[in-house]
């Protein structure tokens, strides 16, 4: 008679690990019906803008470019015709766009801030999924990962067809915005997504601060404007400036692109900042010569800096979002102890 080996149990999984992910999975869908009107605002609005980008950098930019041909080769002849309307169609269309892309931050922080927790706050229905088997960080995890992720593939296309937009313009149209453009810098490339997430980090901040709907709303948008106010002074400053020298004579310090510090240069090699009264004028000779100015500096940012420019704002972003919504898990754990306490004794 041949006994039977016992054999091993089989690994089996934490009896809480299939119900909690499923939670999770039906929360997520849950948040995808409760916000069906947003999602298709949403998904209409990147539609609608991405078809007229498109539209701007291909038929309006050719149309444009080819009025401006015609009236460089007019010269002095004022008899000479050229399609004005097409240049002040594509001027208007292409600032229309740029501030319209320009608001897709503060929109998403108006809809956090109101929608996304500050109503769920206000009427309870947070309140409601934390007794589902959802924890409270859990519950702030996936109401912030399923907008970002919508948020990001929708910024991330406006920035990419905006930059597109304006680089076909760039060279064939003389009234082209400047790529350091405040508006057009900030819109067109990786910039535009990281303050969309700010925004999205700062609405359900500022709706678990508030619990409230509309204070939210206002918070956010505010929290939103500073950020992209802090981050346009910061710009110049976050990568390495060129410096162009050039000797003193009329006009003003040489150099293009984005300015960061200018002045004159004495005989000791010391930078001083320019007289008041001027650069290259003949009464600041007396001026110049008294602080022993020998020639001009600029330090500035060349068309060459913009991606790094670009990369590094967008990371400076990422990262004072990222800070906003570790705060926002740090107070949901302060309020709400008591929830998972109650959920510990029930289980």
């Amino acid at each position: 008679m041949t006994a039977v080996a016992p054999t091993a149990p089989e690994p089996t999984r934490p009896p809480s690990a299939e119900p909690r992910r499923a939670a999770v999975s039906r929360q997520a869908r849950w948040q995808l019906r409760l916000h069906r009107p947003a999602l298709w605002i949403w998904a209409g609005l990147v539609l609608v803008l991405s078809a007229a980008l498109l539209w701007l950098s291909g038929p309006l930019t050719e149309a444009a470019a080819a009025a401006w041909r015609q009236y460089d080769a007019c010269g002095m002849n004022t008899r000479c015709t050229y399609d004005q309307p097409a240049i002040l169609l594509y001027k208007d269309v292409y600032q229309y766009l740029t501030y319209a892309v320009f608001a897709v931050p503060f929109l998403v922080a108006a809809w956090a801030g109101a929608t996304l927790t500050g109503r769920e706050l206000e009427t309870g229905t947070a309140r409601l999924a934390w007794t589902q088997s959802v924890s409270p960080a859990r519950w702030l995890a996936v109401e912030l990962a399923v907008p970002a992720a919508l948020v990001t593939v929708g910024a991330g296309l406006l920035g990419g067809l905006h930059h597109v937009a304006w680089t076909s313009g760039r060279g064939h149209i003389d009234t082209a915005k400047s790529w350091y453009d405040p508006a057009t810098f900030l819109t067109g490339g990786p910039v535009i997504v990281a303050l969309a997430l700010v925004g999205l980090a700062a609405g359900a901040l500022a709706g678990l601060a508030w619990r409230r709907a509309l204070p939210a709303l206002l918070t956010s948008v505010l929290v939103t404007a500073g950020a992209f106010g802090a981050l346009n002074l910061a710009r110049p400053y976050l990568w390495p400036s060129a410096t162009r020298v050039s000797g003193l004579g009329p006009g003003a310090p040489a150099g293009g692109g984005l300015g960061v510090d200018e002045g004159v240069i004495t005989s000791s090699g010391a930078r001083h900042p320019l007289p008041e009264c001027g650069a290259g004028q003949a009464h600041c000779q007396a001026a110049y010569d008294k602080i022993h100015a020998v020639s001009y500096y600029r330090d500035y940012h060349p068309f060459s800096h913009y991606w790094a420019l670009q990369l590094t704002s967008a990371a400076v972003a990422l990262v004072f979002g990222g800070v906003l919504v570790l705060i926002a898990f740090r107070l949901l754990k302060r309020r709400t102890g008591g929830v998972r306490t109650q959920e510990k004794s029930a289980a």
